[in-house]
């Protein structure tokens, strides 16, 4: 077996190829980051073994910066792992208690833990996988974005038209958008004339606000104390427009990434509560659970785990969570669990029994979450349907 080692950078990649013994059969090489250097890469690796099933690739996950390199191995049926840059800079560690780093030494460290280590290879499960990391993480930047829009769009309402706020079932509905992309201060409403002003709630409300709501709105706008301020009523229509943008932005991602969790056919699914957008970002954070064999890795990976302190006699009695690795996994992890404590009768007794115990919600929460981490893992390891209590 021909093993070749890859330590990934933005111009650049180094390349070290050896045998089952872990000789060198070449030097460390250099190629470019191009079509140039990705096909003179796969020469070299073609002069080592004519049967492409006898060799193994491995490389660092380093984002964007590996990916075209990725495909390129996969397109050209080269047996590829990805591996997780934490394990390997550990690996490195644990080699040498020299503090030696540099783009060589990854590439041995990358070859001997592919030669040494049991890692499983990048496979067609693994792209949907990354394809869904991609997604979701995308899916959740545009939240965050579209979040802080309507934080500034709800502080231009309270400025143009404050005594809208409570004559509506929200501010972050359709007819309102609609109402305020038309006419985004309290004047222009209150000049609006009510044969306009009902036929545009009505229309953008598919009924649900009538006359008399127009009235209503036109008689608060009338008396309000809001601001007139050309500027900020243009700030307000834009906002609006951005928001809805956004929103459409993030309807299309959801549609690419349900078609994937479909075709993985994931347990996670089974579990009540949990949907579409929780069991995405689970199964994209922790690769389908692929390189995890405890389920208390997948919770230090998610930051889940208590934090402890212990020197001499001293040991804390005051841990908390430690909060590393993937944020997005805790984040999909902890509130997946408020969904599963709501919908299933196990869970919300467990939660029922953490706050009988004096614990504050979202710590009871947190206690659920590891639960349920444990859960899905014996469900994705064993590939069965999560059974309901009765």
């Amino acid at each position: 077996m021909i093993y070749a080692g890859i330590d990934v950078a933005k111009d650049k990649h180094d390349c070290l190829i050896v045998n089952s013994n872990g000789k060198a059969l070449s030097k460390v090489f250099t190629i470019t980051n191009n079509k140039q250097g990705f096909n003179e890469l796969f020469a070299n690796l073609k002069t080592h073994s004519k049967d492409l099933s006898k060799l193994k690739v491995g490389l660092e996950a380093t984002g964007h910066y590996s990916n075209n390199l990725l495909e390129f191995l996969i397109a050209n049926d080269l047996p590829t792992t990805v591996i997780n840059p934490l394990h390997t800079n550990l690996y490195r560690k644990g080699l040498s208690l020299r503090k030696t780093k540099t783009d060589k030494v990854d590439a041995h460290s990358i070859v001997t833990m592919l030669r040494t280590e049991c890692l499983q290879p990048y496979s067609q499960s693994s792209y949907h996988v990354r394809e869904l990391k991609s997604l979701t993480r995308y899916r959740f930047s545009l939240v965050q974005d579209c979040a802080k829009l309507k934080s500034s769009y709800a502080r231009l309402c309270v400025i143009l038209f404050p005594e809208l706020e409570k004559l509506v079932s929200s501010l972050h509905i359709n007819s309102v958008y609609t109402l305020l992309s038309e006419l985004p201060n309290a004047r222009a409403i209150s000049e609006c004339h009510l044969t306009r002003l009902t036929n545009l709630l009505s229309g953008s409300s598919k009924g649900r606000y009538s006359k008399d709501k127009a009235i209503e709105i036109r008689n608060a706008a009338k008396n309000s104390i809001g601001s007139y301020s050309e500027v900020k009523s243009l700030e307000l229509q834009q906002t609006i427009q951005l928001i809805q943008m956004m929103e459409n932005q993030i309807a299309q991602v959801e549609a690419k990434i349900n078609p994937i969790v479909d075709s993985l056919y994931s347990p996670i699914m089974t579990i009540p509560g949990i949907g579409y957008r929780m069991a995405a970002i689970i199964i994209a954070e922790t690769g389908n659970f692929v390189d995890f064999n405890k389920a208390e890795k997948v919770l230090a990976f998610a930051g889940l785990e208590p934090s402890v302190y212990q020197s001499g006699q001293l040991t804390s009695t005051h841990a908390k969570m430690v909060k590393r690795g993937s944020k997005y996994l805790r984040y999909a992890l902890f509130n997946a669990a408020k969904y599963v404590c709501h919908w299933d009768e196990g869970f919300r007794q467990y939660l029922k029994k953490k706050r009988s115990e004096g614990k504050p919600y979202n710590i009871a929460v947190s206690h659920a979450a590891k639960k349920l981490t444990r859960v899905i893992f014996h469900l994705v390891k064993t590939n069965q349907p999560f059974i309901r209590m009765a």
